[in-house]
């Protein structure tokens, strides 16, 4: 699909598939293509709509990067596709984004999933301040076996299986541009949006990965108490959670989405 214009921006989009609307976004470091294992699975039965976030993957360079603009972004491009009510599912920066959807735009949400993300203000902003800085002068390449190691949890960085699919992550995180320190550094210095979402009437789950070395399942956890859902765990798996254990993320997808879909029977 070609770029779709969106608050004055060209986003990548990648649509597939007919159904009831499922939006993916993905992480700081990553593009559309982390939401492969899930659009192979839901394409069959549902409307699968991936997009790259401005500044990221194909999607044009900007210098407004912050929570609000990229919430902002995809309330308009769900908008645009006329998918709402869909289901929205976001990875760590995604997930920043589905919270503050399903705070601020309910009315586009059927459901909510977040993955590897927190509802809180980072709170390693001082120890992840300077490898920003890093990315920013020298650019990821340097900073490759610390982000590995914070996208990606113990068993899949040691899984002798996994060599392929790990290097081809590797190469392409270390072949970004310095500019994606603009939106790391956004992703580092947000604002929380824990406080929004007392009395969310939006259906959200939260999954954590066990191995997550950035949100674990704490942070789960508190964005379930605080908006009403429901937090669950997911062994030998770190942040980048649908990627690492796509089959048991899938399940978890497809049942909250039956939820919801019961809910709104109701």
């Amino acid at each position: 699909m070609p770029h779709i214009n969106a608050n004055a921006t060209n986003l990548w989009v990648e649509d597939e598939g007919a159904g009831a609307p499922v939006v993916f976004s993905h992480s700081l470091f990553f593009d559309s293509d982390m939401f492969t294992h899930q659009a192979a699975a839901f394409a069959a039965t549902h409307r699968v709509i991936r997009y790259d976030h401005r500044g990221q993957g194909r999607s044009d360079p900007s210098t407004a990067l912050d929570m609000e603009t990229l919430t902002k972004d995809a309330a308009a491009l769900i908008e645009i596709l006329g998918a709402a009510p869909c289901h929205f599912v976001g990875n760590s920066l995604g997930g920043f984004i589905a919270l503050r959807l399903a705070a601020r735009r309910p009315d586009l949400l059927r459901s909510v999933t977040i993955l590897g993300s927190s509802g809180e203000a980072e709170h390693r902003a001082a120890e992840f301040a300077p490898l920003v800085e890093a990315l920013r002068t020298q650019g990821p390449a340097p900073q490759i076996a610390t982000l590995m190691y914070i996208m990606f949890g113990d068993s899949f960085l040691a899984d002798p299986a996994r060599a392929a699919e790990r290097a081809q992550w590797q190469a392409r995180i270390a072949a970004l541009p310095n500019r994606i320190a603009d939106a790391a550094h956004e992703v580092v210095f947000r604002t929380a949006v824990l406080d929004e979402l007392a009395g969310c009437r939006v259906p959200l789950l939260a999954i954590a990965g066990a191995e997550d070395h950035a949100y674990g399942p704490k942070e789960a956890e508190n964005v379930a108490q605080a908006a009403g859902g429901r937090a669950v765990t997911v062994a030998r798996a770190g942040h980048s959670v649908a990627l690492e254990q796509p089959a048991e993320v899938n399940a978890l997808l497809a049942s909250h989405w039956q939820s919801a879909a019961r809910r709104e029977a109701a």
